[in-house]
């Protein structure tokens, strides 16, 4: 399971948000082996007066949160950061120094999915890569 969110600048955000979550999909599923119909992205668009970052950032900045079950390699983690990096500089022109990702990682047993708890779920994916 991975869920992912997304904050920036509404006026920024907004124009790109589908393109974006498309980026972001298929690394997760390059990179992750996910299936390519478990799509679960939530968008934030903030108004300034709700968005402060540091001054050595532009309007284009992102920050982009990845929640998943934990049991990924670290090399795979690495990867799957890398390739958010390139595409979304090379498919929509921000700069690496406008991303910012953080990946959190949650036991199976800490989800609630389907009724079940995660750990109980079958799964058509791997979650050890």
């Amino acid at each position: 399971m991975v869920q992912i969110k997304v904050y920036g600048l509404a006026q920024t955000l907004n124009p790109i948000k589908a393109e974006l979550s498309d980026i972001i999909h298929a690394a997760l599923v390059k990179v992750l082996q996910m299936s390519p119909e478990k799509k679960f992205h939530r968008f934030f668009p903030l108004d300034k007066t709700d968005f402060y970052y540091p001054p050595d950032r532009t309007e284009n900045y992102l920050i982009i949160e990845i929640i998943m079950f934990e049991g990924r390699a670290v090399d795979t983690k690495k990867h799957l950061l890398q390739e958010i990096f390139k595409e979304t500089h090379e498919q929509l022109q921000i700069a690496v120094d406008d991303i910012e990702i953080t990946i959190f990682e949650t036991a199976k047993h800490n989800w609630g999915i389907r009724g079940v708890p995660g750990d109980e779920l079958n799964l058509n994916y791997k979650v050890e890569v």
